[in-house]
């Protein structure tokens, strides 16, 4: 975990930025996901052979990490500022992240170990894209994002909801109400 989730997050951070910078929109949009960086954290402690609490901490620092790596790529690429990589908005980023790391690595945890939460856990990845798109949805006619572009993005997010909740849609649709009024209280919106 030392090691695999400082380089998750430092390829999550760096490729993120590439992604953003040259992918076009709307894929490119997923590349300003949220969700997209909580469903890499809960892929990451799925895939390893963490205990709960190495999964909590590794997603955890795996987010927390891709923040700063996101800005380096940034000030290589681009020229951007290196002190971006400190500054509030990245600050509150990362706190976003210790977060979205304790559910989304618990969720990962979870998702692999037999039991009554396995099923929810696995709704997860699906039910924070729902929520992500809701919010693009809610965004569609503002002056700020138009009408074309929250719309194109959101339904690119349902699709992959769809996709990675078809075992467990069940509980998704609760999980993503949830995930909105989460969103909504951080300012997300």
């Amino acid at each position: 975990m030392i090691v695999v989730a400082p380089l998750a997050g430092l390829l999550l951070g760096f490729l993120d930025f590439v992604w953003i910078k040259y992918v076009p929109f709307p894929l490119g949009g997923l590349g300003n996901s949220m969700a997209v960086w909580a469903v890499a954290a809960f892929l990451v402690t799925r895939r390893s052979r963490w205990n709960l609490p190495a999964s909590v901490i590794g997603a955890v620092m795996m987010l927390v990490v891709a923040v700063p790596a996101y800005y380096l790529a940034a000030a290589l690429i681009q020229n951007d500022e290196l002190s971006q990589a400190y500054a509030s908005y990245a600050l509150i980023w990362m706190a976003l992240g210790v977060v979205a790391g304790g559910i989304f690595g618990a969720g990962g945890y979870l998702a692999r170990v037999p039991g009554r939460l396995q099923r929810v856990a696995v709704a997860l990845p699906g039910s924070v894209l729902f929520a992500e798109a809701a919010i693009e949805l809610l965004r569609a006619g503002d002056p700020s994002y138009g009408v074309a572009e929250p719309l194109m993005l959101a339904a690119i997010l349902i699709a992959l909801g769809v996709v990675v909740s078809r075992r467990a849609l069940l509980f998704t649709i609760p999980l993503a109400v949830l995930g909105f009024v989460v969103f909504s209280l951080t300012g997300f919106r």
